[in-house]
């Protein structure tokens, strides 16, 4: 192990203690949904423990705003990245966050865990594996136990085919009139890879229910879309 890792994993027990200190005292004041943004754009301790939205922050608090206006009880999350939306959904879910990635480190995970407010009855669950997998809808359908999902924001793979499997495999999850929403629909993309925006046109072309924050029209990636569930067979099909 080289020193500097050696270093780091000496300094991970302190600067756990200082950030749940951090979290202590971020949740012992009220705080409205703006201010919830602002903590979860960037916070944390050292450089393992720091957590940051990839969000533009206009577009993050209009999602926000709706999801709020649902008094969810349960939340889930494609796509953890580095744990900023994490901290936001958990600050509005009144019973459950499930954030899903390929991998969980165990050294962020239990500061993920600790995200809720100090008297609320939210409790998060980490789910690592490709949500691809029949295997990984199953583990999730385990965890929710029955319960629908209120929101689910799809943030993961950004292939079209990707997100369009995510959309497809989970949204059967999702109550009626709850939310799904995407991230990065601008059809502008710095990286490729990016192909959500491809997905959100083509649905967006037979779903009416649909709404978008999109902070500039020109600006290049980013942007939110969300549609609203229901019971309704899909018109649209895997590319």
């Amino acid at each position: 192990m080289a020193l500097k890792d050696i270093s780091r994993k000496l300094r991970l027990p302190f600067q756990r203690k200082m950030l749940a200190r951090d979290l202590r005292r971020f949740h012992e004041t009220p705080h409205d949904l703006a201010d919830c943004v602002d903590m979860a754009m960037s916070f944390g301790r050292g450089s393992i423990l720091k957590f940051r939205m990839m969000q533009k922050r206009s577009e993050i608090l209009s999602l926000a705003t709706r999801v709020q206006s649902l008094k969810p009880k349960v939340i889930v999350e494609i796509g953890t990245a580095q744990g900023g939306t994490l901290f936001l959904w958990s600050q509005l879910a009144s019973k459950l966050v499930v954030s899903c990635d390929l991998v969980h480190s165990p050294a962020v995970s239990p500061s993920y865990e600790s995200f809720p407010p100090t008297k609320s009855g939210c409790r998060i669950k980490l789910l690592a594996g490709d949500s691809h997998t029949p295997e990984f809808k199953q583990r999730l359908g385990s965890v929710l136990a029955g319960e629908r999902i209120d929101f689910l924001f799809i943030d993961g793979d950004h292939t079209e085919s990707g997100v369009a499997q995510d959309y497809f495999d989970y949204r059967e999850f999702v109550r009626p009139n709850g939310i799904i929403a995407f991230h990065d629909i601008v059809e502008r993309q710095l990286i490729p890879t990016n192909q959500v925006g491809r997905f959100w046109i083509r649905l967006k072309a037979v779903d009416e229910r649909v709404e978008e924050f999109i902070d500039s029209p020109d600006q290049a990636g980013f942007g939110i879309g969300l549609v609203r569930a229901s019971n309704d067979k899909p018109r649209l099909e895997l590319p």
